[in-house]
């Protein structure tokens, strides 16, 4: 049974070791090589099945930006890396792969809730939309670490969104100058209700969020699939933010 929403608490365990070697990096070249080990995947479903559970499982999702790629093309270009069920196995997958400043130059990371696909058009995201906004190098890290437990957590950004919407994601990006953190929604036309930028200033208050901004998917000039005009009163949809 799945601990229930806001009562998980990732402070007091422990990751669970899968390897002796020097080097931790599962992930042999980030992009390249996007697959957990064998062994390393056995030790893992061995976690899943004694650890605490999440109240859902969540992937993490590897890819490297491609210009002008269709969203076929996109699709194709992602990488799986690992669906975690409990706080164990999150821990264990995420001490083991490199650190999101240590991705290549256009490369990111996707938490998605369950097994759904950090793809804008996919059913399970063609309604939602996501908050984006910069975030400076060498805080990186710590802020996809702290915006990560938030959301596997069912803590603090829940509560802010309007009833009926979910986060269901969460993406870094790395970027010549400032990287890009995008946190995903299921419902767009929920998201003026939502406080969700104040809280990540409360969660992270080393991070200027004062160019972020919300943007529906379909509203995306990528997005292919018919476009909708409709939109919440008074709640932007674009900013300086590109």
């Amino acid at each position: 049974m799945a601990v229930p929403p806001g009562s998980l608490d990732f402070s007091d365990i422990s990751p669970v070791p899968l390897s002796s070697s020097p080097s931790r990096t599962i992930l042999t070249e980030a992009f390249n090589s996007p697959k957990l080990t064998r062994k390393f995947l056995e030790q893992i479903s061995s976690v899943d099945k004694s650890g605490l559970p999440l109240n859902t499982a969540w992937t993490l999702w590897l890819d490297r930006f491609v210009r002008n790629a269709t969203a076929a093309e996109y699709a194709a270009n992602l990488r799986k890396v690992y669906t975690v069920k409990t706080i164990q196995s999150f821990w264990s997958v995420f001490n083991n792969i490199p650190a999101a400043s240590k991705l290549g130059f256009r490369t990111s990371y996707h938490m998605m809730r369950g097994e759904r696909r950090p793809v804008w058009e996919d059913d399970e995201n063609i309604c939602g939309g996501y908050w984006k906004m910069r975030c400076p190098k060498g805080y990186t890290d710590q802020a996809w670490k702290e915006l990560l437990l938030a959301i596997i957590g069912e803590q603090s950004l829940n509560d802010v969104l309007a009833d009926g919407d979910e986060i269901v994601g969460l993406s870094v990006s790395i970027r010549d100058r400032d990287d890009i953190l995008q946190i995903w929604n299921a419902k767009a036309n929920l998201a003026s209700e939502s406080k969700v930028l104040k809280k990540i200033s409360e969660i992270l208050p080393q991070l200027n969020i004062e160019d972020a901004f919300y943007k529906f998917h379909r509203d995306h000039h990528a997005f292919e699939g018919q476009r909708v005009i409709s939109r919440p009163l008074g709640f932007p949809t674009s900013g300086p933010l590109k």
